[in-house]
Parts: C-alpha cells; sequence; structure tokens
C-alpha cells in the first residue's frame, strides 16, 4: 500500500529569519569594503583612514588594504566553515587568494586598471587552456552541480559528458565563458583607467576606487551570466542534438529516459 509523502516541517522562526546568503556576500564583498574605502562615510565625516589608521598616505594604504582583504577573508572562511572541498570552491578559494595577494601591488593609473581585472584575465586563460585538454573547465562546473543527484541522474549526466559530442559542446562553452570573462575584464579596465585617475595612497584614490566598485558590480555580473548561460545553452544544444528533444544536463531524469529510449545503457 503506497504512502503519501511527508509533509516538509515548518521552517524555525530562526529559518525564516535567516538572512540569505546572497546579503551577506554582497555586505563583505562590496558594501563594507566601500565604507572602508569612503572619505567620508554616508556624509557622516567619519574616514576609516583618518579616526582608525590615522590618515595621511600610511592611513589611505592601510584602508586600501583593508577594503581588499575584507572580501578574501570573507571567501575563505565561507569555504572553511562549509566544508566546501568541490572544485568549483576550490577555484573560487584560489582566485580570493590571488586577489589578496594583488592587493599589495601598490599601483594607480594603467596598472591599477590592469591589476583590478586580472583575476578576471587568469580565469578566462585558465578556461581557454583548459578547452585544449581532455577535461574543460566548464565541464568540472556542470560536474560539481551534479553532485546531490542520485546515483542513477549523475551516471547519466557522467555518461552524456563521456559523448565526443557532448565534449564538442562542453568545450566551445567553456571557450565562449572564457572570451566572454576576457571582455568583461577588458570593459571593467577601461573604466577602471578612465575613473581612477588620483595617485595612490590618497584620499581621492580610495574615493575613486569605492565609486568603480559600485558603478562596475552590476554591468560585471551581467555580462558574467551572458557567459554562463552562452556556455550552457551551447552544452544543451550539443545534448539535445545528441540525445534528442528533452534530453538536458540539468533534467537528468529526462536524459536518463532518452538513454534508455535509445537503448544506451544510462551507467
Amino acid at each position: 500500500m503506497s504512502q503519501a509523502a511527508p509533509t516538509p516541517p515548518e521552517p524555525t522562526p530562526a529559518q525564516k529569519g535567516r538572512v540569505p546568503k546572497t546579503v551577506w556576500d554582497l555586505v563583505f564583498t562590496l558594501v563594507i569594503p566601500i565604507l572602508i574605502l569612503s572619505p567620508n562615510i554616508l556624509g557622516s565625516g567619519i574616514s576609516v583612514a583618518e579616526q582608525v589608521f590615522g590618515g595621511g598616505t600610511t592611513g589611505n594604504v592601510r584602508a586600501y588594504l583593508l577594503a581588499a582583504l575584507i572580501p578574501v577573508a570573507y571567501v575563505l572562511w565561507d569555504l572553511l566553515v562549509n566544508r566546501n572541498v568541490s572544485p568549483v570552491a576550490l577555484i573560487g578559494g584560489a582566485g580570493a587568494i590571488f586577489s589578496g595577494a594583488l592587493a599589495f601591488w601598490y599601483v594607480d593609473g594603467f596598472w591599477y586598471a590592469i591589476k583590478d581585472s586580472a583575476r578576471s584575465y587568469l580565469t578566462g586563460l585558465l578556461f581557454l587552456i583548459s578547452a585544449a585538454t581532455s577535461v574543460p573547465l566548464f565541464r568540472v562546473f556542470l560536474d560539481a552541480s551534479s553532485i546531490g543527484e542520485s546515483p542513477e541522474h549523475r551516471a547519466a549526466t557522467q555518461r552524456a559528458m563521456r559523448d565526443p559530442a557532448v565534449h564538442r559542446g562542453l568545450v566551445l562553452g567553456t571557450v565562449v565563458f572564457a572570451v566572454v570573462d576576457l571582455i568583461g575584464g577588458v570593459v571593467n579596465s577601461v573604466v577602471n583607467y578612465q575613473r581612477v585617475t588620483a595617485k595612490f595612497g590618497t584620499d581621492d584614490f580610495n574615493a575613486q576606487v569605492a565609486a568603480v566598485n559600485a558603478l562596475m558590480r552590476v554591468p560585471g555580473l551581467i555580462i558574467s551570466l551572458v557567459g554562463v548561460f552562452g556556455a550552457i545553452w551551447l552544452v544543451n544544444r550539443a545534448v539535445t542534438a545528441r540525445y534528442g528533444a528533452g534530453a538536458s544536463l540539468f533534467e537528468p531524469g529526462k536524459l536518463a529516459e532518452r538513454m534508455r529510449e535509445r537503448g544506451e545503457p544510462v551507467a
């Protein structure tokens, strides 16, 4: 005799009031750094560089370093607390460490514009290089997204990604993701070069950096999403061409069904 599925428990008051992780990401990677860099926080006359670090070049440099390292510490703390050792998390952690190391490269003008986009340039180059290997990096991201699936569904996605036709789609998706990331880096460098014109270690430099960080947050996110969705579309197009309409790496149940219809083993 079949049984009805159990009703999920009502969320506790603590769960209902829990702040979404996206909000914390925004606070620690954008809001707090901008406040630290601001020479006049919200018009209050308060400046971290002045009141906390004593002002002058030394105070501004220390405030700049603090603003740059807080997002790095947040990413690494999140990685350690959640004990996430997936390839995607490890790549993110490595990128955070890279960004933290670059914070100690004291430059302005053209080289600051390059530095601020260095993570995008490095990511784009790594993805392009991986496209020439047997494991394009976009496959790593898709593989990580299937970790929570049932053994059968995960086997179906793994088998599909090993198929030569789908592999070509993964390679093309990886290249598209890389190119879009490089374009995003160039756009960010151009904006920084045009707007961050003050000398490093000054109040104006920190203020300009804060302004550009706020200005480029949404456009940078949009450019990244274009790369992700473009790559996903190319991969799913390859999967559909290989296994038929309805087959998708993001719907492993349908993918496994299409494989069985074609007389192919799922595992």
